[in-house]
């Protein structure tokens, strides 16, 4: 952990906590040593979609061969530091295209465009789930020519779907040389799983049932029960002489996936920190965080949100005594 938090950047925030870097991930990320990353979860710039500042380092300015040459050159080296037999999770969306940019109208294969990347780089295609989305909100929010009823009734073959997020996860080949063991004693999401403390005759027959309770929602292919509005505060991230798209991932989906792939006291990085989502969320659940921003303004956010962040500690749910 020293290692990691001895680096420099433009600016920094190390604590016992979190070690947060304003800079260029593609630079500061050699500095980090090998296989020293427990777990790693990123939500990467959309190819073509957004931009998210006018840096010429922004990889999010970049598109077509010199995005994938930028964004190969850190999975690369995200496959470097991790440790062996740990895993990434990427969150990702299929990208809806334009007849302005792509001459026609209809969707893209941007996740399975991150698949081929991260496999070609010696990833394991570890797992992925889909994240529904709820269409009337997206419809609202983007007048997608696709979710107007309208168009259904003026011709439907230009109809479609809304597009679901999805969470891809790959995993690093070799032993995993610390397991990542224990069942589930907390759930994030909508609608809690509640144990029934009449069905058991033990603390450990009922924290039992509640981790298969739990991991048999997490284990689902499709994640219907993810609080879309729970995020970190955002709007101080905004810059005035930029693109003005911000999103930041949910914090059930990253706490799903800290739960899932890590321990307590794991090192949980991303190299898209954004506003501090990845690493507010390692150090709420007992990890060390470590991100990397180039954006002054979501870095400055970052800082914000990441200080404010509390350790939960030991909150056991079966601590009360057996009826």
């Amino acid at each position: 952990m020293n290692q990691i938090s001895n680096i420099k950047a433009f600016d920094q925030e190390v604590s016992d906590d979190y070690a947060i870097y304003r800079g260029d991930s593609c630079e500061i990320i050699k500095a980090i040593p090998d296989n020293s990353i427990h777990f790693g979860i990123h939500s990467p710039p959309f190819e073509g979609l957004y931009k998210f500042s006018n840096d010429p380092r922004d990889i999010s300015n970049n598109e077509g061969e010199d995005f994938w040459r930028h964004y190969g050159f850190l999975i690369a080296e995200m496959l470097r530091v991790t440790m062996p037999g740990r895993c990434v999770s990427v969150h990702c969306m299929q990208l809806p295209t334009s007849k302005t940019r792509d001459g026609y109208i209809g969707i893209r294969d941007f996740r399975g465009e991150i698949v081929r990347a991260y496999t070609d780089a010696g990833w394991i295609f570890h797992s992925e789930v889909c994240i529904w989305k709820n269409p009337v909100v997206a419809q609202q929010r983007t007048k997608s020519l696709r979710l107007l009823h309208k168009q259904v009734v003026k011709d439907s073959a230009m109809s479609g779907q809304g597009l679901a997020d999805y969470v891809v996860t790959f995993r690093k080949p070799g032993d995993n040389p610390e397991r990542v063991s224990g069942g589930f004693d907390q759930f994030v999401g909508e609608s809690e799983c509640e144990p029934d403390r009449a069905k058991f005759t033990s603390k450990d027959d009922r924290r039992n049932w509640y981790s298969i309770e739990v991991w048999q929602r997490y284990a689902s292919p499709v994640w219907m029960d993810i609080n879309q509005g729970r995020v970190l505060a955002y709007r101080g991230g905004r810059a005035e002489d930029d693109e003005k798209h911000i999103s930041p991932l949910q914090l059930d989906v990253i706490e799903r996936c800290i739960h899932l792939w890590s321990n307590p006291g794991d090192i949980v990085f991303t190299p898209f920190m954004g506003i501090g989502s990845e690493v507010y969320s390692a150090v709420e659940m007992d990890r060390f965080g470590v991100g990397i921003e180039l954006k002054p303004s979501y870095y400055a956010q970052a800082e914000r949100n990441v200080a404010s962040a509390t350790r939960r500690g030991d909150n056991d749910l079966f601590s009360c005594a057996v009826p």
